[in-house]
């Protein structure tokens, strides 16, 4: 669906450089703190900016090879961009209708009455949940083959986000060889939405792993000092010193618990996986 290989943008002292991939079938997150790289990484894929070099791969076509026809087959969401605030739902379905030869008004209009989004009120009135409803609902409104969503949840509330995630499952359960490629600072969106992860950072991705794998096989071992002089090093990826000696993160839980049983093994989440990969030294 998407190959990113050996991208590079530079602004200033930042640099992205980041190869990536999202699979036909599959919902793939890309995490990282604000002003990582994500928007950077979405605007080149988009054919926004141009890249200083690298190559994208997308829906089997070069990037440059892209056609306004070609186009119709994403549906997108940045987080810098929306509809005008002078606009009404029932403008935007008149506008799409004209965007997309496979724009389905029916069911535009019927999640629209769903999230109790104002069909006649214009959209600068809206609160930030709506307008990001409408945006995600545009973008899924016209038998796209892959989403690229930006940022789509920021600022909501637990209840308007876990509606939009909602929106996002229907959306791939309606056609399998659908892909979504989706970036959060919040991990915890992420968590039980997407097949597999990308953590970017500064740039650069620091991680690439399967959600189940990171859930089941990553975890933290909080050590004193004899324990971590002792132990084996090898399947440790970082290390933090705590004020009882050492949390390590490692992605061979199991390995932790059979060999060594007299050590604290806990169960990492993906914000503690963040955490230590940024933050954390490298043994």
């Amino acid at each position: 669906m998407l190959k990113i290989e050996h991208l590079k943008k530079q602004y200033g002292s930042f640099l992205l450089d980041c190869s990536m991939e999202v699979r036909p079938g599959c919902i793939t997150g890309l995490i990282g703190q604000n002003g990582a790289g994500k928007s950077t990484a979405f605007k080149a894929v988009l054919g926004l900016i141009y890249p200083d070099s690298g190559e994208i791969t997308l829906l089997g076509k070069n990037r440059r090879d892209f056609s306004a026809r070609d186009q119709e087959n994403l549906g997108v969401v940045l987080s810098d961009s929306g509809f005008s605030g002078y606009l009404t739902v029932r403008d935007v379905r008149k506008i799409l209708k004209h965007m997309y030869r496979s724009f389905d008004q029916g069911f535009f209009m019927e999640r629209a009455e769903k999230f109790q989004l104002p069909l006649d009120k214009r959209i600068k009135e809206f609160s930030t949940g709506m307008k990001a409803k409408l945006k995600v609902l545009a973008a899924v409104s016209h038998d796209a083959r892959l989403l690229i969503l930006d940022e789509p949840a920021a600022g909501l509330d637990v209840v308007a986000r876990e509606e939009l995630l909602d929106l996002l499952r229907e959306f791939m359960e309606r056609d399998e060889k659908r892909s979504i490629l989706i970036s959060s600072h919040i991990s915890q969106d992420l968590e039980h939405l997407c097949d597999d992860l990308y953590l970017i950072h500064e740039g650069n991705i620091l991680l690439h792993e399967e959600t189940d794998a990171l859930l089941s096989e990553y975890a933290l071992l909080k050590l004193d000092q004899e324990q971590y002089r002792k132990i084996e090093k090898q399947y440790l990826l970082r290390i933090r010193r705590e004020s009882y000696g050492f949390s390590c993160l490692t992605d061979q839980k199991q390995f932790y618990l059979e060999n060594y049983p007299g050590i604290t093994v806990e169960k990492g989440t993906i914000d503690e996986v963040v955490t230590m990969m940024v933050k954390g030294e490298k043994v």
